[in-house]
């Protein structure tokens, strides 16, 4: 009988350390720190971890011909063939292309001159101090262009970026319910709260502080939302390109966008005269849409530019072509490739400069 008692309790006290250490790596996931999309307004991003989170995208097996680039190591590139006036050019054949990888040819296996597939689209605005005098204007034609673009299949989410990230709207194909995110985007510098610094009432004072965290909306929409999704992407960014207070660099949220494979576009929407002369905020920008197949359009705060802008790219995103390889380098090391597609009557093509390869791990 003394035996069964001391294996009684050497396997309870075996059970309650199991128990203390699954508990203790539970506090240590909560007590994380890193940027995070705010769950109000708007509804929770779904936690990739947690296969328990819901879901609101469509399961793989409804799109079978989108989840080739998961299954099967194919580079996808999504681009645009202009003229020397920046006008597309439509209805080239695939013989007109040729794709490098680090400076070696490609073969094409798979070409497409106009793309159907489903679009995946995400609405950054800038709701910083800034943006006070413009922001009314970005609601007003964002939802316009929106209505306009969204087809029956695709899917857009809105975020909008202060001194937080909000995510106004999840994914959904309503441009009812997208309109009422965009209204929902309200001017936040942070102050005024009264309270404890950082718990409601106004951000930490630190020498670098939270104002427009930029950097940090381009990375969690890269890396929670479209980095997720299959297919067409594209991300449009209405901000004046100034970053103050974000955790990561814009190297890192560039990177997480070439990760997501998403074309950036980004609408300068600047009040230069509110900067005193300093405004630098293109710089960024300029480089972020180059490396991802976007650009940078300017509107100041004009609405007829802003009206034009989103027009375009709408034409862009209607007009793309699609082609996709297998590489010839097979290492899956997760590096950086460069890629160029050049066209016979070296017309300009816009599209993403590289990718990152798939890691074996």
């Amino acid at each position: 009988m003394s035996h069964l008692r001391v294996f009684r309790t050497g396997f309870f006290l075996a059970l309650v350390f199991v128990l203390l250490s699954a508990m203790g790596e539970l506090r240590a996931q909560e007590g994380s720190t890193g940027p995070m999309i705010q769950d109000n307004p708007g509804p929770a991003i779904p936690n990739p971890n947690n296969p328990d989170a819901s879901d609101q995208n469509p399961p793989a097996e409804q799109n079978p011909m989108e989840t080739m680039k998961v299954n099967v190591d194919v580079v996808n590139l999504f681009f645009n063939v202009k003229d020397k006036k920046g006008g597309l050019i439509p209805n080239l054949a695939k013989t007109e292309f040729e794709v490098y990888e680090d400076g070696k040819p490609q073969t094409v296996k798979y070409f497409s001159a106009e793309s159907n597939q489903p679009l995946t689209l995400g609405i950054l605005i800038d709701a910083s101090v800034s943006q006070e005098q413009v922001l009314g204007m970005e609601k007003e034609v964002g939802a316009a262009f929106l209505r306009n673009v969204l087809r029956p299949k695709d899917e857009a989410f809105v975020i909008s970026f202060d001194v937080n990230v909000d995510l106004l709207q999840d994914f959904t194909n309503s441009s009812h319910d997208l309109t009422a995110a965009l209204n929902r985007a309200k001017i936040n510098g942070g102050g005024g709260g009264g309270g404890i610094p950082g718990l409601g009432g106004g951000p930490i004072p630190t020498s670098n502080p939270r104002g427009t965290l930029l950097y940090d909306a381009i990375y969690l929409a890269s890396h929670d939302k479209l980095g997720h999704e299959v297919g067409r992407k594209a991300m449009i960014i209405l901000t004046d390109g100034e970053d103050q207070g974000s955790q990561l660099t814009i190297k890192e949220a560039q990177e997480a966008a070439q990760k997501s494979d998403s074309i950036v576009y980004v609408l300068l929407i600047a009040d230069r005269g509110f900067y005193g002369g300093m405004y630098s905020g293109d710089r960024e920008m300029k480089r972020l849409c180059d490396e991802t197949g976007g650009r940078v359009i300017e509107v100041g705060n004009k609405m007829d530019k802003l009206q034009a802008a989103f027009d375009q790219i709408a034409n862009e995103l209607r007009s793309q072509y699609n082609i996709g390889y297998t590489p010839t380098n097979q290492k899956r090391d997760g590096t950086y490739r460069k890629v160029q597609i050049k066209t016979k009557e070296n017309y300009k093509v816009q599209a993403r400069a590289g990718y990152y390869a798939i890691s074996a791990q």
